[in-house]
């Protein structure tokens, strides 16, 4: 059995990306891996193993984190959403949170770049790692990343 992991790999080259690339990659954005014009750029960044079939995971995590600089969280992605909640905003935030968790695999790029847009206007860092971990198994059928991420931002 292999130790390969092209998760922490793939993370550790995005952070080593410069200002240039970043920019790149953040003007696609929005864009489906099939529509974007800078696959040079991210297949040099995706690690040798990674299947075709989770390339447009790798693809959004890459474009999210070019809109967002600094350093990581320690935590999921619920609870950096919890972070930003507070008494004037936690109506509305709870029913974004909602969507988000609803969301399939067609909506969850646009929903998450709604959060991570907000997270950065409140000054909240991703664990973008753990992000892209997650969102590799969004599709499982026991919705185990949907429950965790709940339970870390509805839970007391």
């Amino acid at each position: 059995m292999s130790d390969y992991q092209p998760v922490p790999i793939f993370i550790e080259r995005l952070a080593k990306l410069d200002a240039g690339e970043r920019a790149r990659l953040k003007r696609c954005s929005g864009q489906t891996l099939n529509e974007a014009r800078e696959t040079a750029l991210f297949y040099s960044i995706l690690p040798n193993g990674v299947p075709q079939y989770k390339e447009n995971i790798y693809f959004l995590v890459a474009t999210l984190y070019a809109m967002v600089e600094g350093a990581t969280a320690q935590r999921d992605f619920g609870a950096s959403l919890r972070q930003a909640q507070n008494p004037k905003n936690r109506k509305g935030l709870d029913r974004r949170v909602q969507i988000l968790l609803d969301s399939d695999e067609n909506q969850l790029p646009f929903r998450l770049r709604q959060a991570v847009h907000y997270l950065k206007s409140q000054q909240i860092k991703i664990n973008w790692q753990k992000l892209l971990e997650d969102l590799l198994w969004w599709s499982s059928e026991n919705r185990s990343v949907q429950r965790r991420w709940a339970r870390s931002y509805f839970a007391d």
